[in-house]
């Protein structure tokens, strides 16, 4: 079975929402641009006969970001660098320099945590005594520590008088989340956010306030930054933690997801080079930025299409004209003898996807190079802060427009109860693509010719029956706990009542189902799907998903513990706080 993420561009999606009473989408409101962050497009790299020759590169020594089937490299395992003098001059430092402590003169370590709470104290503090009209309100939230115990920060940037979630959701403007340095040896992403932070507060962008709220979480990660490693404290990468939310730093990001309802969200990263890419594939890595946004099974199709068309194409457009190169997020298979790309992850466990179920178009942004400890930083700097800037500006631009869609996103999830089918567990479809890559000895562009496993075109997934809502024991509150974090409305009985639930949870729609009726007493809980996220409660939910709460061992699937249930229950409930 095939599914198909991103649709061709035959129908228009601003029409779409028009006829279903999103009028106004088709044209973006007249906004003022902001004066540019980014002054000057990077200046033409030397032609690569005359390049000069750039100092010795560090081996390999980082896991890939969010795509566990990459092909893992053994740190020190070979002693080839990462560039060679050809490739290396293709990526001329950009004309800006920012003031990050990163990038002082003589520095030789990234923004520390001591350094980074002392610049979001110091923003949040010149805010409060800035003179002007109307000048934005910048909100340190605390949301807890990491496992070593250092605070996890964010900045919330918004015109409204209160920094309260209520008043930001109820007021109008979308909010767009930024988080980065979810792997902690990526810090290009973290400092770049930090740049867009200082822009935010008195900068180029804080015209964009008056259309949108921002949250900036730069650092998810302080414990990995500190031991140079991708991972957490305790080994886990954060990345696939979005869904069951075992660390307190995925935990984080998930507050400010329910708390602010997010309608963008964009995760920042960096790609690792690999010194084996040219023997494999017969060229060097390209692109300045990978880019890619939510593709997971039961992904609405309206957030695809607004993804594609409302950012990454004008997205594309733009950073050509910064003189920067971009493709799709991708990376190497484990099988080491396939020329065969993976194009992201179809798992609803990551940021990325995660966010997407949620309704908001959200997108991963990977610079190049980030086990390329501190050669090219202030370009990868440069390319985050320019990459992100345009989002900002397109969010900005379609602030009207997001409104509209979420709301009818929103409303056309809570009417899917009770009917149809859900697809879990998709798979990435084989295809094929022509990826920029560079000659390593002359240093100049070739197209190469890859097999590739596409995330626009989901296949093989598991086709179930939509039920109404899931219930679940009253000992389960682990699982309650669970699905509260990711922001899901649970409800508790106020009183026995009997339920219809189906017997083969993981029966296909085409099968034979079989029905009973159960009595649910009061104390246990139910979760609909008449709310807005009920794809991601599927996610989460179904007995049947290999990445959710019974796969994982957080909720006991046997019959007596959690039951499909087939008919809304008439029955007093209270909403679990």
């Amino acid at each position: 079975m095939l599914r198909r993420l991103s649709r061709s561009v035959s129908f228009s999606l601003t029409g779409l929402l028009a006829a279903a009473l999103l009028a106004a989408c088709g044209s973006a409101p007249d906004l003022r641009t902001p004066p540019p962050l980014v002054r000057s497009r990077i200046a033409p790299p030397p032609t690569p006969a005359s390049a000069p020759a750039s100092a010795a590169a560090p081996v390999l020594a980082a896991p890939s970001a969010e795509l566990p089937a990459s092909a893992p490299v053994t740190p020190g395992a070979s002693a080839t660098p990462l560039e060679t003098p050809a490739v290396a001059a293709r990526f001329p430092e950009p004309s800006i320099a920012y003031p990050l402590p990163s990038l002082a003169p003589g520095r030789t370590e990234f923004t520390s945590a001591a350094e980074m709470q002392a610049l979001l104290q110091g923003l949040t503090a010149a805010a409060s005594t800035a003179s002007g009209e109307n000048p934005p309100s910048v909100t340190l939230l605390q949301l807890g520590s990491s496992q070593q115990g250092t605070p996890l920060q964010a900045l919330l940037f918004t015109r409204h008088p209160s920094p309260s979630p209520s008043v930001i959701v109820r007021g109008g403007r979308p909010t767009v989340l930024l988080i980065g340095q979810q792997h902690g040896d990526e810090p290009a992403s973290a400092e770049a956010l930090l740049v867009l932070a200082r822009e935010l507060a008195s900068g180029g962008l804080q015209g964009l306030l008056d259309r949108i709220n921002v949250l900036i979480l730069p650092r998810v990660n302080p414990d990995g930054a500190l031991l140079a490693q991708a991972a957490a404290a305790n080994g886990v990468d954060l990345d696939t933690d979005h869904l069951l939310l075992t660390t307190p730093e995925a935990r984080a990001v998930a507050s400010l997801a329910r708390d602010y309802r997010p309608l963008v969200v964009i995760d920042a990263h960096e790609y690792p080079l690999d010194p084996g890419h040219a023997e494999r594939f017969g060229g060097a890595q390209r692109a300045d930025l990978l880019l890619q946004y939510a593709s997971t099974a039961g992904l609405p199709d309206f957030v695809m299409k607004a993804s594609e068309e409302w950012f990454r194409q004008p997205l594309v457009r733009a950073l050509k004209g910064d003189g920067l190169t971009v493709d799709w997020s991708h990376r190497p298979v484990a099988d080491v003898t396939a020329r065969r790309m993976a194009m992201g992850t179809p798992s609803p466990d990551n940021a990325r996807n995660v966010n997407g179920l949620r309704n908001a178009v959200s997108f991963i942004v990977e610079s190049r190079g980030g086990n390329l400890g501190r050669t090219h930083l202030n370009r990868r700097v440069f390319s985050h802060v320019t990459a992100i800037s345009h989002l900002l500006r397109s969010s900005a631009q379609r602030a009207d427009d997001l409104v509209k869609l979420r709301k009818y996103v929103d409303a056309s999830v809570r009417a899917e109860l009770c009917s149809g089918e859900m697809l879990i567990d998709a798979r990435l479809t084989p295809a094929e693509h022509s990826l920029v890559m560079l000659d390593p000895q002359t240093g100049e562009d070739k197209n190469v010719a890859v097999n590739w496993d596409s995330a626009l075109l989901l296949r093989d997934g598991k086709p179930r029956s939509r039920p109404c809502g899931y219930w679940l024991a009253a000992n389960q509150t682990e699982a309650v706990a669970r699905l509260r974090g990711l922001g899901l409305r649970v409800e508790q009985l106020l009183e026995a009542v009997e339920m219809q639930g189906d017997v083969n949870t993981g029966a296909p729609v085409a099968g034979e189902r079989e029905f009973l009726a159960f009595n649910a007493p009061a104390g246990s809980y139910y979760v609909p799907l008449s709310q807005a996220w009920a794809r991601l409660v599927v996610a989460a939910m179904e007995p049947d998903s290999a990445h959710g709460l019974v796969a994982r061992k957080v909720a006991d699937g046997g019959p007596r513990r959690l039951v499909k249930v087939t008919t809304v229950p008439k029955v007093r409930r209270t909403i679990v706080p």
